[in-house]
């Protein structure tokens, strides 16, 4: 069905190599386009890693073009994925550029974790054919891709965004209104508040949030959904619940202000060693591998 489809990505990240390698895996021609010799240099470096730990064929590189030039990436494209960094400001200039150079077909959809469709399409004329894509970190691994239908949506270019993820092996969900966030990134951060608040407010430690989730609800969800749990639990014990619970639970605009004292003070995370909780080298190597092993073990299982 797709023998012929050719598909373009900007952005030779480690999203965009992630995103292109999905495509190739399937034998559909990808071009990757980015403008940094670094980006290029390394991209394929990168993929054959993915590969070599997915256990799939080096002969998937065979299927993915690098390219500087941003007309001959794009001008005989049927799918187009932009996955530049997070900045609506470069999104936007990325598209502007290329909104002369692809043909009128071409689907168009940009890689966006939270940002609303519409503030990147917003100005110009995409013929209804921009969707939003959200793919989750490591693309290749993480069986997830939420379509995004914005104002210059039409519903043939969600379907077929979605009908073409669902070739390549991915889980694509509809999400019908463009909020920021999306449907993923509004659950999890929700979460990730209330983990904070209770920090914030003295409740406990970082160290038992993380126990809690990781050895109560969180051993489920790979199997029950909250709107399944609720269902099983049955919905008027889960509105009991919700009467005593909700007006207790954080509602805060801001941040709280124990996560912006910590950038203030240079606490980051990982990356500077110290976050809520302190990292050495090898204990955020060791985290990371463990993440990657458990996808891989799960990914592998699932197929």
């Amino acid at each position: 069905m797709y023998s012929s489809t050719k598909v373009a990505v900007i952005g030779a990240g480690l999203m965009g190599c992630g995103i292109a390698q999905v495509f190739a895996s399937k034998n559909i021609p990808v071009n990757l386009y980015d403008a940094f010799d670094a980006a290029r240099n390394t991209a394929r470096d990168k993929i054959a890693a993915n590969l070599q730990q997915v256990g799939q064929s080096q002969t998937t590189l065979d299927y993915i073009a690098l390219t500087d030039d941003l007309k001959a990436a794009v001008e005989d494209a049927d799918f187009l994925i932009e996955a530049v960094p997070e900045k609506v400001d470069l999104k936007r200039q990325v598209f502007a550029e290329l909104l002369h150079c692809v043909k009128p077909e071409c689907i168009l959809a940009s890689n966006t974790s939270v940002i609303p469709i519409r503030d990147i399409a917003t100005g110009m004329d995409f013929g209804n054919r921009i969707v939003g894509t959200h793919w989750w970190n490591p693309p290749y691994l993480v069986p997830l891709v939420e379509v995004v239908q914005s104002e210059q949506s039409s519903l043939t270019a969600v379907q077929s965004m979605i009908e073409l993820l669902r070739f390549v092996g991915k889980e694509p969900v509809h999400v019908q209104k463009d909020v920021p966030g999306f449907v993923g990134n509004r659950l999890q951060h929700a979460l990730w508040r209330e983990a904070i608040a209770l920090i914030n407010d003295g409740v406990c430690s970082a160290e038992t949030v993380d126990i809690v989730v990781k050895n109560s609800f969180g051993m489920r969800l790979p199997v029950l959904g909250p709107i399944e749990n609720a269902d099983l639990v049955g919905l008027d014990l889960t509105l009991d619940i919700h009467n005593v619970i909700l007006p207790s639970l954080n509602r805060d605009c801001d941040p709280a202000e124990v996560l912006k004292q910590k950038v203030e003070a240079g606490e980051l995370g990982m990356k500077s060693g110290t976050g809520f909780k302190a990292w050495t080298d090898e204990s955020a190597a060791e985290l990371r591998e463990n993440l990657s092993r458990h996808l891989v073990a799960v990914t592998t299982n699932q197929q």
